[in-house]
């Protein structure tokens, strides 16, 4: 068991916070983070290159992709939801059980939909399943993010919230690397002939292994050391009767929310055209290997095992939105030479392209996690940041492979594809400018309140 006090909200004093219990919280937030975000990137792969054929087979295959990602897109829409449920219980019964559970939920899903007949063996009742067990893995990683994000964020020391929360960060290129890998693997493992019919479950079936994972954050992490000062200043009465942080969110936070949603909206929606849009697009349009563009996005995730740290850790010393402004700013430049290199299937080009464009969401990914725990006070926190991730995640994210194929297939060129992607970095860098509008305001209004205090001080005989 953890070595601090019992973590029973009110009920003891403030424990010391060890390097080793905020070593063991941030290595723990990092690894659930990139075991659900492998989970959750498994499917995403499948559905660019599997469940067209699997679960919605069709005679126009753009027709059957589209409804894969259709598919993959309904995950996307009940993060939302998770966030809301999770963020509720997270503000007022503590960070780590909901986190927990979270994790336990994707590996449930993940593991199911491994072992899910095809269409061919029941029919209709297999994409109606597929569907379900996706729209699982959406509540599970909408209620993940927020806890995780907080585990390490709250038990960062001072001065290093940024580089501890971009620990959580890391588990989205970690998680792509593992997901290309174990499907690498399994397409190297077993013949063409058989991908199709039994090697593509083998990446969903190490869904199970997350449970072990639950099991230990269950036994051996605290509660966050901010989450227990904030209950500790409630009385037993007021914690029965405390206020839903969803509708204090709500009623005078949902700016902020908004904003923070649209300032990373295009990072998300970039993310996934990178991740699943542009290998259906390299494999099916442009006629490349699937294997040459696996082994391309692997190696490409791994730069952002490097950018998102050292990004977060400059955002500690410059500030945040600094970082956040670049980032966005250097994806709407690229969004055109960026198809415009991939567009000639041509593979040195594509890592080139894929590699800048990684480069500019890893620079804006770090700083994100310490960025949106800082938008919001602790009582609201789990609440706040994740309804302002995962808002970014359904408008931006979760559609942007279904619209990547719908726009190829209605105007014929990638460059739609490319003006799609610089009309969301306006719209992140408009939400960016207005949070550092009201960052400076706010910091206005605790300087002039301070003068008020000095003077009022300075009056008294």
């Amino acid at each position: 068991m953890a070595d601090s006090a019992p973590n029973v909200p009110g009920t003891a004093a403030e424990p010391t916070i060890t390097v080793s219990q905020r070593r063991r919280a941030a290595t723990a937030a990092a690894l659930a983070s990139s075991v659900e975000w492998y989970d959750y990137f498994v499917f995403g792969i499948a559905a660019a290159l599997v469940f067209g054929k699997t679960f919605f087979p069709t005679t126009n295959a753009a027709a059957g992709v589209l409804a894969s990602f259709a598919t993959f897109a309904v995950g996307f829409l009940a993060r939302p939801l998770g966030g809301i449920i999770a963020g509720s219980l997270g503000d007022k019964r503590g960070r780590k059980p909901v986190l927990v559970l979270a994790i336990a939920l994707m590996g449930a899903a993940t593991t199911l939909i491994g072992v899910l007949p095809t269409y061919d063996t029941i029919g209709i009742a297999a994409p109606i399943l597929l569907v379900l067990l996706r729209l699982v893995q959406g509540v599970a990683v909408g209620a993940q993010w927020g806890g995780a994000m907080l585990l390490a964020t709250e038990y960062a020391p001072p001065g290093k919230r940024g580089l501890y929360g971009s620990l959580v960060q890391l588990g989205v290129p970690i998680g792509v690397v593992l997901a290309n890998t174990v499907f690498l693997i399994a397409a190297q493992v077993a013949p063409p002939s058989d991908f199709l019919t039994w090697a593509w479950r083998i990446p969903f079936l190490v869904g199970i292994l997350v449970l072990g994972l639950a099991w230990y954050m269950h036994v051996k992490i605290d509660e966050t050391p901010e989450y227990r000062r904030a209950a500790a200043k409630l009385t037993a009465e007021e914690r029965g009767r405390a206020k839903s942080p969803l509708r204090d969110v709500l009623r005078n936070h949902k700016g902020t929310v908004l904003l923070a949603g649209g300032s990373f909206m295009v990072n998300t929606a970039t993310f996934y055209i990178l991740l699943n849009g542009v290998l259906d697009y390299t494999t099916r349009h442009l006629g490349m290997s699937r294997t040459t563009v696996l082994v391309a996005t692997l190696l490409i995730s791994t730069l952002q095992l490097a950018i998102i740290p050292l990004s977060a850790k400059l955002s500690d010393r410059i500030g945040r939105l600094k970082i956040y402004t670049f980032g966005a700013a250097g994806i709407a430049l690229w969004a055109i030479p960026m198809f415009l290199l991939i567009d000639t299937a041509s593979l040195p080009l594509l890592v080139v392209a894929s590699f800048v464009g990684s480069m500019f969401l890893g620079i804006m990914y770090g700083p994100q996690a310490a960025l949106f725990a800082e938008l919001f006070t602790a009582e609201m926190r789990y609440t706040g940041a994740s309804l302002g991730y995962q808002i970014s995640a359904v408008v931006g994210g979760g559609l942007a492979p279904f619209i990547m194929v719908l726009l190829l297939e209605s105007t014929g060129t990638s460059m739609s594809v490319s003006l799609y992607i610089i009309v969301l970095a306006l719209i992140s860098l408009g939400s960016i400018g207005l949070l550092a509008r009201r960052a400076k305001h706010a910091a206005q209004s605790t300087s002039d309140s301070a003068d008020r205090s000095r003077e009022a001080v300075g009056d008294q005989p």
